[in-house]
């Protein structure tokens, strides 16, 4: 399999940040990296010249590692509690998303991007979920959702009863 060797001019997820010497296929160098001035050819010059930008963003990506381990430290064990509208059944009228977990999550001061959210598909119901937050392989953790009716427990039940006295 052919490969050929760039310098990244920038950072590029899931492939290095800036400075670094990548291998990539030919069809992704010449279709992506290059055309958006993301790459250029490995040369001495251009490799001294990027790395002074290739310290800086490693610092930034520690203190940004570091700002993310606190965040997953203090989410371990936190409990959220959304309330949704729902039927007798307790079936949500409106299924709940990553985002709105996420939403909800930055409404209390946790700075959590929406991919972290890892729930799969929409919740559909009332009831309590363990909802996966995963930032890196290495930082993860889950935290215990509620999803609760708006509506009181009483006028719950009381519509039960009422439709079972028909």
């Amino acid at each position: 399999m052919k490969t050929i060797e760039l310098l990244l001019l920038d950072t590029v997820g899931n492939l290095g940040i800036v400075g670094e010497i990548v291998k990539v296929k030919p069809g992704y160098a010449r279709n992506y990296l290059l055309p958006r001035g993301l790459a250029a050819p490995p040369t001495p010059g251009a490799v001294q010249k990027l790395s002074k930008r290739r310290a800086e963003v490693k610092a930034e990506l520690k203190t940004q590692h570091d700002e993310r381990r606190a965040l997953i430290e203090r989410l371990a064990g936190y409990e959220l509690t959304l309330m949704r509208s729902a039927n007798e059944q307790g079936v949500l009228y409106a299924g709940i998303s990553q985002h709105d977990i996420a939403e909800a999550l930055r409404a209390e001061q946790f700075d959590v991007d929406d991919q972290f959210i890892r729930i799969g598909g929409q919740i559909k119901r009332l009831d309590s979920y363990d909802v996966p937050i995963v930032i890196a392989q290495e930082l993860r953790t889950e935290i215990k959702l509620w999803i609760v009716s708006d509506k009181p427990a009483e006028k719950l039940v009381d519509t039960v009863l009422d439709e079972e006295d028909a």
